[in-house]
């Protein structure tokens, strides 16, 4: 009998695995899956976000007994020599009488050839928390002491600012106290004086929070929301987001969970969301499936890739990049126990068009039923 050596097998595997994600449906373009961490001391995190710096990727997200505790803390990895560091504890709530407050949703910015921001938020609820901001200089490896926000301004809300052509960075945010609405603050000098440009209009009652934004050129840019109208909304701009029109329903559905986009550098865009349209008249729905699409001008999108699909819920609040090598990069809430990155190559993706605001059906694949799907936290 012929013998096979171990490393005959062991390509033997790699080349089956490879071949098996190749057939999968809804998983081509995807060269890596993993935790951020296995084990941490919090028993809950939500809300990553991630930059890349010279040094390499950072991810920051908040971690504590559960949202709103307030044990909550902003937490800190990096990846380094080919594997992420275990969390660390990068701000809190602490106040200077002593009262501990939660932290909230972290957004990092690297400033070109500058320093790393880290904005943050502190208060007991979003309609009463205030904007906080850390700086380092190494990459995410040691934070500045904090410095809060502007009275009135609470930074980027969950999405990641956009340094435009002209030098103004674009903040995108949005406030829940008296109703949704949606604003942009504005820097052009990275951090050192603000403006604020919105509230924005809307149309049909349209309650919005957590905007992202594209860059589509020629001083043109559209945001895209999160809504309680069961709908993705949006809105343009054709004078590098000095005013913008109404917000309005997209074809998009959306299950009242947050999302992310980007504009990659060919010029297309990302976007990374909950393809859920709740059932019946409800504006909320369950934060699974996970889905990623594409579009060349923001308003024809075609579905290109399933992050998640269980029926257990919680896969939401996603952030995604694309790093200087071309590669996409997505980090999200996995069931509100760990942080998941998932690195994509877009080049490699399969796009099928999405019609009337359905999924399209493929051969192999079987969406999940939902009845094991409970309720979650906001």
């Amino acid at each position: 009998m012929m013998k096979i050596s171990l490393l005959t097998l062991l390509m033997l595997g790699v080349f089956i695995g490879a071949h098996a994600q190749e057939k999968q449906p809804w998983k081509q373009g995807i060269l890596k899956e993993e935790f951020l961490y296995e084990k941490a001391a919090f028993p809950s995190c939500h809300s990553a976000t991630m930059a890349e710096t010279p040094s390499g990727l950072v991810a920051a997200f908040f971690g504590g007994t559960k949202e709103r505790h307030p044990d909550v803390e902003i937490y800190v990895c990096r990846f380094e020599n080919g594997t992420w560091t275990a969390p660390v504890s990068a701000a809190d709530g602490v106040q200077a009488e002593g009262k501990r407050l939660p932290t909230w949703n972290p957004v990092l910015y690297q400033i070109p050839g500058g320093d790393l921001l880290l904005f943050y938020k502190i208060g007991p609820k979003p309609s009463a928390w205030w904007g906080m901001l850390k700086r380092s200089k190494d990459g995410g490896k040691t934070w500045s002491a904090a410095e809060k926000l502007p009275n009135g301004h609470i930074g980027p809300v969950k999405n990641k600012p956009v340094l435009l052509d002209n030098g103004q960075l674009f903040c995108p945010s949005s406030t829940e106290g008296n109703g949704w609405k949606i604003h942009f603050e504005v820097t052009p000098d990275f951090v050192k004086t603000w403006r604020k440009i919105g509230p924005l209009a809307a149309k049909d009652s349209i309650d919005a929070i957590q905007p992202s934004i594209l860059v589509h050129g020629n001083r043109t840019l559209q945001l895209l929301a999160r809504s309680r109208n069961r709908a993705l909304v949006q809105s343009w701009s054709t004078d590098n987001g000095e005013t913008w029109s109404p917000l309005e329903k997209t074809s998009l559905p959306n299950n009242n969970s947050g999302t992310d986009a980007v504009t990659m550098a060919d010029g297309r865009h990302v976007l990374v969301y909950n393809h859920v349209l709740p059932p019946g008249n409800l504006a909320k729905g369950p934060r699974t499936p996970l889905n990623v699409s594409v579009s060349k001008d923001g308003k024809s999108w075609s579905a290109a890739l399933i992050l998640e699909d269980s029926p257990i819920s919680q896969y939401s609040y996603p952030a995604v990049i694309q790093t200087k090598d071309g590669l996409l990069h997505f980090i999200y809430t996995w069931r509100r126990q760990k942080i998941k990155h998932v690195v994509v190559d877009p080049n490699e993706l399969k796009l099928l068009p999405i019609q009337n605001g359905e999924w399209p059906k493929v051969k192999g694949y079987t969406a999940p039923k939902l009845e094991e799907y409970k309720k979650e936290e906001d």
